[in-house]
């Protein structure tokens, strides 16, 4: 097997399932309330993952024989080293930022003062509310999840930087040369 033919939601499902047997349904809501505050994606692909990881011999799956007949799967040997082995990789890759707000701030030409300074402020407020979660979330986090806590202290820096950046906006909106239009 290649690692080619690894995605980084076939590690998320490796790891979670390396802390016991799940279906896909609990592997969505441990993602929910956990990475999926920093790693987005199709949750659909907990549905469809693990059947493919089953395919590379990395989990085993078992249908239960009773009630809803739900698949659990479990993580293998072979799926423990490959997780093992990934973990232990150094990343370089740089994180990817896509934001609707700063989407629109590159393109503020067309937009008047106002409208800048209220993008801002509708930014800044919706950073304000996720690092309201986080704190929140950081109160019921286990005091021995340390990597988890860890992790979140980057949702931290990234929601406090972002809110200074708005903040700076708003107070100081950028202007076109030559247009300092105001409505």
């Amino acid at each position: 097997m290649s690692r080619s033919t690894l995605t980084p939601v076939s590690y998320l499902v490796l790891g979670w399932l390396a802390d016991g047997p799940a279906t896909p349904y609990d592997l969505k809501r441990k993602v929910a309330h956990s990475v999926g505050y920093f790693w987005s994606f199709p949750h659909s692909q907990l549905y469809a993952e693990p059947a493919r990881l089953v395919e590379l011999g990395l989990l085993e799956e078992e249908q239960e024989q009773t009630g809803r007949h739900r698949r659990v799967y479990s993580i293998t040997e072979t799926g423990r080293r490959a997780f093992e082995d990934w973990l232990q990789e150094p990343s370089s890759e740089m994180p990817e930022i896509r934001d609707i707000g700063l989407l629109k701030l590159f393109f503020g030409e067309a937009l008047s003062s106002e409208s800048v300074v209220a993008l801002a402020r509708a930014q800044e407020q919706a950073h304000l509310e996720k690092l309201s979660t986080y704190e929140e979330l950081e109160r019921t986090i286990p005091e021995m999840a340390t990597f988890g806590r860890a992790a979140l202290q980057a949702g931290f820096a990234f929601e406090r930087t972002f809110i200074e950046f708005w903040s700076e906006i708003a107070a100081h909106p950028p202007t076109a040369p030559g247009n300092e239009r105001s409505s």
